[in-house]
């Protein structure tokens, strides 16, 4: 095992995700300037797609790195029945979930890895929904857009916080820490949708956990200790297609699931890039 991943093992991981959360949120110039300029100088963010294209003019990076796009940067897919991408990113891995010999869905993480849609969210008989289904992860890079959009069309029926570590999702650590996608804090949307359930889980990782949404604000933290379920169906949320969902306020992760009434198209595999917005499948 890499030291770097070794390590993750043994450090505070919320303790530091603390400290990052109120240094991103700092509005002194000189040091908010700083990590501005280094994120955009090392991963080459295009600002030219930004709202606000002036990096200096955000009040603290987390502005920044919660920017929002111009009209018109991210359309939804022309086919009004196909999946849009909710992130930007890369496509981690994707593709059918597997009943194992006991019937338990799971979901291929990396080369030796897996995991059960049930730890993945918290409950065995949401996962039981996606038996036959269809999964796509998107890894969120620095360079990113941090802004969550709508796959589909969907009513919000639940959100699940699901207690956790907070181990880096770095393709590194992907390849070495057992079942890491289900061990780490994250907010799992259950919706309903014309083809039946979909549920979008975004997952917290090292420095970079927390997670807001449109109805309901600021999610994660503060952190929790046993799972906390909200039912907001009497609310009656509704939300389009490729509407904006939520944010990491930093990156991570974020988990499709789809009903076995839906299938991924042929060019979401691991390594594709995307952009909110892309066609998925449908």
């Amino acid at each position: 095992m890499r030291p770097a991943v070794a390590l993750q093992y043994l450090l505070p991981h919320r303790a530091l995700s603390r400290i990052v959360y109120w240094a991103t949120r700092w509005t002194w110039t000189p040091w908010k300037n700083f990590l501005i300029d280094t994120v955009v100088k090392n991963y080459a963010v295009d600002m030219d797609e930004a709202a606000q294209p002036d990096p200096r003019a955000y009040a603290s990076f987390n502005a920044f790195f919660t920017r929002a796009l111009k009209p018109g940067a991210r359309t939804a897919p022309a086919d009004p029945r196909a999946i849009a991408c909710p992130a930007d990113g890369r496509i981690s891995q994707a593709g059918a979930i597997v009943a194992n010999e006991a019937g338990s869905g799971r979901i291929f993480q990396a080369k030796g890895f897996d995991f059960s849609v049930a730890e993945l969210l918290g409950d065995e008989l949401e996962a039981q929904k996606y038996t036959n289904g269809q999964f796509a992860t998107v890894y969120l890079s620095p360079r990113d857009y941090h802004r969550m959009h709508m796959p589909l069309a969907g009513t919000l029926r639940e959100t699940v916080h699901v207690p956790g570590r907070l181990f880096s999702v770095a393709p590194f650590t992907v390849e070495a820490v057992p079942r890491l996608f289900a061990r780490n804090e994250r907010l799992v949307c259950h919706f309903d949708g014309e083809h039946g359930p979909f549920a979008v889980v975004m997952v917290g990782a090292m420095l970079v956990s927390s997670v807001e949404t449109v109805w309901s604000g600021l999610e994660i933290p503060p952190y929790a200790s046993t799972i906390t379920r909200k039912d907001w169906r009497e609310k009656r949320i509704r939300l389009e297609r490729f509407a904006e969902m939520g944010r990491f306020n930093m990156g991570s992760t974020v988990i499709l699931l789809l009903p076995g009434a839906l299938s991924l198209a042929a060019e979401c595999v691991a390594g594709a890039s995307v952009r909110v917005g892309d066609a998925l499948g449908g």
